[in-house]
């Protein structure tokens, strides 16, 4: 095939992309710069990646890069041809499929001055990966899971500004209680909403497959010699975080029963942590720390819970822990459970349903209420924050 060929096939895959594309748009995409020139947009799989280049992608090439097509040609030659063919810029999807992606990157971006480079990916490990040689020239953007009110966005039709969740105007918080069935909608958000594509159905059956592809599709590109057994074990610990009532890792008992060493295990629970498959709080001060003790480990999605018809008594916690991280809070496992389940920005948090105490925390976050008391948080607001 010709490289004029190539370039014809995927302009007519782009064409059905974009006809493809759904009416209503995240709104947190209206908060996204695209004006740099070099520009890496990472984030889970399934969260808007591909929707967004596409949607801002006029005179701009769509190159997927795990296309069969495409697989074999270096980005390089792809990129010459189409700013030989016009083309203002490229957007290579799903970058880490492509060989050698940084160089030819980092090359594309200083041989064409006029040209834009944007490249999307599904893991941090892919920036890792390639920072030395695209962090002066490329910004990241990430994109995070779909929040509540996104959700509220896409479903009802309303859009309302973002809100402090410690210290919400009270005027907007006033119309969103007032504006649909808070609960209901927010209930509906934790079982299947935390990704757009909840607007095309067969939400469970959708994410399960997702799941499937990180673990067997993302993960063999991070890990060296990864293994089925490797792959099984992962398996075993995403159903085991789905149904246990308590969120932390028996090591000891893992590295038994699978034959694997600690220092495999760990390596193991960094990349699905890298690829957002699961989410590890662990204590102040042990964010360095390669082990595991003390740290409440959680389903990346809390929807995920609900999918795998899973244990939902950790839904709560899952939720809040991904609520203020997506929203740019770093979130930490409390040292003391007796006082508190998380610490936020010198904050103790306390998680729990409509009539849970305190203990000793700052505030508590409760679910089933739908207005703030002092020192309460509804568990719904947290994810208006963005």
């Amino acid at each position: 095939m010709t490289m004029e060929e190539l370039l014809q096939k995927l302009r007519v895959i782009q064409s059905r992309l974009v006809l493809s594309l759904p009416q209503a748009l995240r709104p947190h995409f209206d908060a996204i710069d695209l004006s740099p020139r070099g520009l890496l947009v990472l984030g889970p799989r399934g969260v808007g990646k591909t929707t967004l280049a596409l949607s801002k992608a006029s005179g701009l090439l769509y190159i997927p890069a795990d296309h069969p097509l495409v697989v074999p040609v270096p980005l390089w030659d792809l990129g010459e041809a189409a700013f030989a063919a016009g083309y203002d810029g490229v957007i290579v999807d799903e970058v880490h499929c492509a060989r050698k992606w940084s160089q030819h990157l980092k090359a594309l971006y200083d041989a064409f001055p006029g040209k834009k480079i944007w490249a999307t990916d599904s893991s941090s490990a892919a920036l890792e990966a390639g920072v030395s040689d695209l962090s002066r020239r490329f910004i990241q953007v990430r994109i995070p899971l779909l929040s509540f009110r996104e959700f509220i966005a896409l479903k009802f039709g309303r859009i309302f500004p973002p809100l402090d969740p410690f210290g919400p105007d009270l005027s907007i918080l006033r119309e969103v209680i007032n504006s649909i069935s808070l609960l209901a909608a927010f209930e509906e958000y934790l079982r299947q909403g935390l990704r757009p594509f909840f607007l095309e159905g067969h939400y469970a059956e959708r994410l399960s497959g997702l799941l499937e592809k990180m673990l067997f599709a993302d993960v063999p590109y991070w890990t060296p010699q990864v293994t089925e057994n490797h792959l099984r074990l992962m398996q075993a610990v995403v159903g085991y975080l789905a149904t246990s009532p308590i969120p932390v890792l028996n090591v000891e008992s893992l590295t038994r029963e699978w034959g694997v060493g600690k220092a495999k295990l760990y390596d193991l629970i960094e990349v699905m942590e890298r690829i957002c498959l699961i989410r590890v709080v662990k204590r102040k001060g042990m964010e360095m720390k390669t082990h595991l003790k003390g740290a409440k480990l959680f389903l990346y999605d809390p929807s995920t819970y609900h999918a795998l018809n899973g244990n939902v008594a950790n839904v709560r916690e899952a939720f809040v822990a991904c609520a203020l991280e997506e929203a740019g809070r770093k979130v930490f496992a409390s040292d003391d459970e007796r006082i508190c389940d998380f610490w936020v920005d010198g904050v103790t948090i306390e998680v729990g349903g409509r009539g849970k105490s305190n203990k000793k925390a700052d505030i508590v976050v409760r679910d089933g209420l739908d207005v703030p008391l002092p020192g309460v948080i509804p568990l719904w607001l947290l994810g208006m924050a963005y």
